[in-house]
């Protein structure tokens, strides 16, 4: 699929848009378009009409040199291997005509440390989209790859939905729980990734939906799973995998600090409150896992409001359940 530069028009912008890029080749939609029979297939038709109202081509951006990524490694202290790759990436892309390729990555690791939170830093970073697949509620095989236009109720899948229907030629696509995968599924969910993983074979990617090929080369790929056990070897093989450890005592403090000093700023009701939580909420914050501490805020406030007082006391955090387990730590 070819692509032209563009020359960013919004000032200002720190990750300007540094390519058009055709993701389908036209002809091949309308000659599709033309071998349907009149009033049949009418979803089918529908999806080629849109595809030729829309066209081919969508933004291929890219950071502008290497971005300045203190603030996520600051947020992110556990992800710091998978920061460094991407930077490696964004290095290489920088001062070129090249277009961002990322080696597909697995985060590895436990639930609720900020897996799919890091997915969606990365996708602003990057200023590009990002298409969420959760596959542990996937209920068929065919999600990625589309399903075939001859069954009742078929659409195309997630991969193609995101090039055609999105803005960008190089979304973030995170498959996320891909460990959860359904494996009683009449399809195998995770057959069209030996392909997706591939750059070669990514760029004539074929939705079973559609029948079009489009340019998937460009995707940004990203999976989380808690066991890599249930993943295939085949697929583990076309990834960089990070096994992301859950976060220290004090990299917990700190994560829990600055989601406090976030939820103050992003709220008017914020100013009310001290800029700095004390230290023994911080002690009781730690203990969480990152997907939680911001549901245990939210708590907090809301309760210390209704005392009319302006600071978070231990007693203002929800009580942890004596069935619930907290997260480990990293000694």
């Amino acid at each position: 699929m070819e692509s032209r530069s563009l020359v960013p028009q919004a000032p200002g912008l720190k990750l300007p848009i540094a390519n058009v890029r055709s993701v389908f080749r036209p002809h091949e939609v309308e000659r599709k378009l033309a071998k349907l029979p009149q009033r049949e297939h009418e979803t089918l038709r529908a999806t080629y009409e849109r595809m030729l109202e829309r066209g081919p081509e969508r933004f291929q951006v890219k950071p502008c040199g290497v971005p300045d990524m203190a603030g996520l490694y600051d947020q992110l202290p556990n992800f710091t291997d998978a920061l460094d790759d991407v930077k490696r990436h964004v290095a290489l892309a920088q001062d070129s005509s090249d277009g961002l390729e990322v080696t597909p990555m697995l985060l590895l690791g436990p639930p609720g440390i900020g897996k799919t939170h890091f997915a969606r830093q990365l996708a602003d970073l990057l200023g590009t989209g990002m298409n969420l697949v959760p596959m542990s509620s996937m209920t068929a095989g065919w999600l990625l790859s589309g399903a075939s236009s001859q069954w009742k109720g078929a659409k195309p899948g997630k991969v193609f939905e995101a090039l055609v229907d999105g803005q960008y030629a190089n979304p973030v696509i995170v498959v996320d729980e891909v460990d959860k995968a359904a494996t009683d599924a009449q399809y195998d969910p995770l057959g069209a990734l030996y392909g997706l993983l591939e750059h070669d074979t990514a760029g004539a990617f074929v939705d079973e939906f559609a029948e079009i090929a489009v340019d998937a080369s460009q995707v940004i790929w990203i999976m989380t799973a808690n066991d890599d056990r249930c993943i295939p070897e085949p697929i583990l093989n076309r990834m960089n995998v990070f096994e992301i450890e859950p976060p220290s005592p004090a990299q917990a403090r700190h994560i829990a600090r600055n989601l406090y000093r976030s939820i103050r700023c992003d709220h008017a009701w914020g100013r009310r409150f001290g800029e700095e939580p004390a230290d023994d909420v911080l002690d009781l914050l730690a203990e969480l896992a990152p997907r939680e501490m911001r549901r245990a805020l939210m708590t907090a406030f809301g309760n210390a409001r209704l005392a009319q007082r302006d600071a978070l006391t231990p007693e203002d955090l929800p009580r942890t359940g004596a069935g619930r387990q907290r997260i480990g730590f990293v000694q």
